[in-house]
């Protein structure tokens, strides 16, 4: 009987073995655990960015297929892969668990990188190759079989990232227990490392890997990405005795499919003016509170139907039937969501920029000289290490100086509010875009100069490293736009809804690559009549007024960003207003993942 209260201790609340057993605080979980997913993390940062920097001079150089159709494969792709994040997380919250989630679709990630790297291996899943240099004939494109293994390949290596991207930082924090200050300070410094090990990944992949797939050859860079992901998965799952497993949460996309669906049903009925008379936590049968009461609201109302209740359905079927009845603060909940909408809109433009760095601004680079000394030759994808550089050092710098000089004179313990870093972020992605415009424009000119134009793949006597500022100027307002939005989601999604933040700052990234999409088929096809602007030989293009377009875009989405900013009502102040406070656990959350 004396080992009873032992073993007890030992155990981790809410957490279970691999057999289903409670998991052993002594024998589960902790930093073994933890370094098989951030030494996973970082094979898969490196595979993914390998495959997706340098994409767009294989489908240029090797494809052969025009600046804009390469343009708009890179950002779709990109755009799948962080929309399907949202699957990704539906499926691990409310079927398969994170872990299952993650083994899955790590999987289908190896198969669509391997099938990528096996087309680059067999002659006839790519055209002859030809030199634009040398060849008085144009090159062949890619053929439709070829390129149906192409998305084939790439297509399921985005399902496979989406899924994978959904569940990995959150198993890995599954593995301390938020309950004990010793391993909750652990879980601090795990997601520490979890940011250096994607870092590192990254740095790998725009010095390493580019390299070779540019001189030694793309089945060598792709193969090396194909088995970096598979030694990755056979590590991940060797520590599956180890790993702490969590029961299903859930997935806050049922509760907001929930209260639309019971508000539009009885959407007939009217609201009472006594808003105590709606459904709440108190009124569920079994008086099991699973989440805190929230205030009503007057905004919305018509999201309150779904708390009336109805006098014909019993009580007792009340929770058998949420499709029909939903708590009042569930509704205050998804009400909070819409309010964060106009912010989470008015982001997705950054993103657009972003998505320059990785195609456009990467076919510049193949255009101009690239040599350090006499022999060695600089990848045009590997300008990406000035972006991924800017994001380490601006994060530096603003954690030593910024913050505590906006301390000061903001008047802020936190230094900037979430919403200024990312107004910061996106005045930087204006000023990204002139620089490009400008730096493009003269290079136009130095190629039209030196007789170049006629000249698409030589290399004219401008120095890339005049691409620079550009990839800096993204690379700090990530810094800030990424974090701000983090920070933002994080502190405003409601308590209950909590994997949200991840989903909805995933899916700006998405949708701001998609619109880069939209916006490259729409200019091509308007301007191609004449002088086109995405040129296939950009010295012949007008590239800079792309950007100027961006930048033009840019100027009006932060004047929106700034009116809506300025209306909102942080969830802490709203709720202080109504005379609750936030509990001390949701500080402590808030502080911890900012």
């Amino acid at each position: 009987m004396s080992s009873l209260p032992e073993t007890m201790s030992e155990t981790v609340p809410d957490a279970w073995d691999f057999k289903g057993r409670p998991a052993l605080r002594s024998k589960s979980g902790g930093w073994t655990a933890a370094a098989m997913i951030l030494g996973g993390e970082a094979m898969e940062r490196m595979t993914t960015l390998g495959i997706v920097v340098n994409l767009v001079t294989y489908l240029t150089g090797t494809m052969h297929l025009g600046n804009a159709s390469s343009a708009n494969i890179v950002t779709n792709f990109l755009g799948t892969s962080f929309m399907l994040c949202l699957l990704g997380g539906f499926v691990a919250d409310t079927f398969l668990g994170r872990y299952l989630t993650i083994a899955i679709f790590a999987t289908v990630q190896a198969t669509g990188v391997a099938i990528l790297a096996i087309s680059t291996v067999i002659p006839s899943l790519h055209p002859p190759k030809c030199n634009p240099k040398t060849d008085t004939k144009p090159c062949v494109p890619a053929n439709d079989m070829q390129l149906t293994v192409l998305y084939l390949a790439l297509y399921i290596t985005a399902l496979g990232t989406g899924g994978l991207k959904s569940s990995v930082s959150g198993f890995g924090s599954d593995q301390f227990d938020e309950s004990d200050k010793s391993e909750k300070k652990q879980m601090i410094r795990f997601f520490n490392w979890f940011i250096f090990s994607i870092n590192i990944g990254s740095l790998a992949a725009v010095t390493v890997l580019v390299y070779i797939q540019d001189n030694v050859g793309r089945e060598w860079g792709y193969g090396i990405c194909a088995f970096a992901i598979v030694i990755a998965l056979i590590v991940f799952l060797s520590g599956t005795r180890r790993y702490r497993f969590k029961k299903l949460a859930g997935s806050p996309l049922t509760q907001i499919a929930v209260v639309f669906v019971a508000a539009w049903r009885k959407r007939h009925l009217g609201l009472p003016s006594d808003s105590s008379l709606l459904f709440n936590v108190d009124d569920i049968a079994d008086g099991k509170k699973k989440k805190p009461m929230l205030p009503h609201t007057e905004q919305f109302r018509f999201l309150d139907r779904a708390a009336i209740k109805n006098p014909e359905m019993p009580e007792e079927t009340t929770k058998e039937r949420r499709w029909y009845l939903s708590t009042l603060t569930d509704v205050e909940e998804v009400k909070q969501l819409i309010r964060m909408l106009p912010i989470w809109a008015t982001t997705i433009m950054f993103w657009t920029v972003h998505a320059q760095m990785t195609t456009f601004s990467v076919s510049q680079a193949t255009t101009m000289d690239r040599h350090m000394g006499k022999s060695f030759e600089i990848p045009a994808a590997s300008l990406t290490v000035f972006l991924v550089g800017s994001i380490l050092l601006v994060v530096l710098i603003y954690d030593r100086i910024i913050v505590p000089i906006t301390r000061k004179f903001l008047n802020n313990p936190h230094g900037m509010t979430p919403l200024q870093r990312i107004a910061v972020g996106l005045f930087l992605s204006i000023l990204a875009m002139i620089a490009a415009a400008v730096t493009e424009t003269k290079r136009l000119r130095s190629a039209q100069s030196n007789g170049f134009t006629n000249l698409p793949h030589a290399a004219i006597p401008m120095s890339v490293f005049r691409l620079a500022p550009q990839f800096l100027l993204v690379g700090a307002g990530e810094a800030f736009t990424y974090l701000g939005q983090l920070d933002f989601f994080l502190r405003e999604c409601p308590k209950g809804m909590k994997t949200m933040s991840t989903g909805l700052f995933l899916s700006t990234l998405s949708l701001g690559f998609f619109f880069s999409s939209v916006l490259v088929t729409l200019v091509h096809k308007v301007t191609s009549h004449t002088r086109p602007w995405l040129a296939d030989n950009l010295n012949k293009g007008r590239l800079y007024n792309f950007y100027w377009l961006l930048a033009i875009l840019c100027v009006l989405n932060f004047a929106v960003y700034l009116f809506c900013a300025k209306g909102y009502v942080y969830k802490e102040k709203r709720l202080a207003e109504e005379g609750i406070e936030l509990l001390e656990e949701d500080e402590q959350d808030v502080a911890f993942h900012a």
